[in-house]
């Protein structure tokens, strides 16, 4: 099953861990480099007015510049991207007592997705998980020493007992259930008012992907499953899964939704749907997938 992957990073874009000396030679040291600058789920966007036709709009994208300095600006952690057609890639957390100028302002991740171009969007999602590792690992979670990063990899390794963490990667599966043209849809409590969703759940050690399936749509809704087949997978930088989508058919039992994690579950005709995610998410794949068919 083939759908548009909003995180899926561009066939242009070469990821590195540093400066690759033989492209570094093609570029001008005064080049700009698209600069990624993270607070924790926000970028940083430069904003241009347009005037057309009598009509006032802005126009988004992201910092390009030879250094941060030469925007007024500095980094207290970077992260390394890699290269876009060529050019640099560096995601970076501001120093906290740092403002950004006028021009430029903080939007959220999920509000950039259809404004920002697909390239630039998906490496963003690569830079929020990146810079959010890199702060939240500053120091071994063995014996507390500061960690220093790895100089030929994406690592940070204590200097002391030699334990090295790796980007943190969160995997949870997500279900779309199904019983003829009737699609199972639940509601957490945290979604906005009258929004259902399919299920899903993060993985627990020893289990594979299928057995955590099985098992979350027994623990939230409490009915059994038959046929489960892989769908699709997309990374979601909020802040480091990696969804892996599945379908799955109705075998047997009612619908019991459990009280802790859901609010409401319901079955829905196709033709009859309640409002779902946006187009951004996997879950809304799935619900389109269905549809569909």
């Amino acid at each position: 099953m083939i759908y548009h992957q909003p995180f899926a990073l561009p066939a242009s874009f070469v990821p590195a861990t540093a400066p690759q000396e033989t492209l570094n030679e093609t570029l001008d040291p005064g080049a700009p480099i698209w600069w990624f600058i993270c607070d924790r789920a926000n970028l940083l966007t430069t904003t241009t007015p347009i005037v057309e036709a009598g009509l006032s709009f802005f126009t988004c994208s992201l910092p390009q510049s030879p250094t941060l300095a030469a925007l007024g600006l500095q980094s207290q952690r970077t992260q390394f991207l890699g290269y876009l057609n060529g050019q640099p890639c560096i995601a970076a957390e501001l120093a906290a007592d740092v403002d950004p100028p006028k021009h430029l302002i903080f939007q959220n991740l999920r509000s950039l997705h259809t404004i920002l171009p697909d390239d630039l969007f998906a490496i963003a999602a690569r830079a929020v998980q990146l810079i959010t590792w890199d702060r939240t690992h500053q120091f071994c979670g063995h014996c507390a020493t500061p960690m220093q990063q790895a100089p030929t990899e994406r690592a940070k390794r204590c200097p002391k007992c030699s334990l090295r963490q790796y980007p943190r990667l969160s995997p949870a599966v997500i279900m779309l259930i199904y019983q003829g043209e009737n699609v199972l849809l639940a509601r957490a409590p945290r979604f906005k008012a009258g929004m259902y969703s399919v299920l899903a759940g993060f993985v627990e050690p020893g289990e594979s992907l299928e057995e955590t399936v099985a098992r979350e749509v027994k623990e939230e809704v409490g009915i059994e499953i038959k046929n489960i087949r892989y769908f699709g997978s997309q990374p979601w930088p909020f802040p480091d899964s990696l969804m892996v989508g599945f379908t799955a058919e109705y075998a047997s039992g009612e619908i019991i939704p459990d009280p802790t994690e859901i609010e409401a579950a319901a079955w829905f005709h196709k033709s009859e749907l309640p409002p779902v995610p946006s187009r951004l998410s996997i879950a809304r794949k799935l619900i389109d997938w269905f549809s569909s068919n």
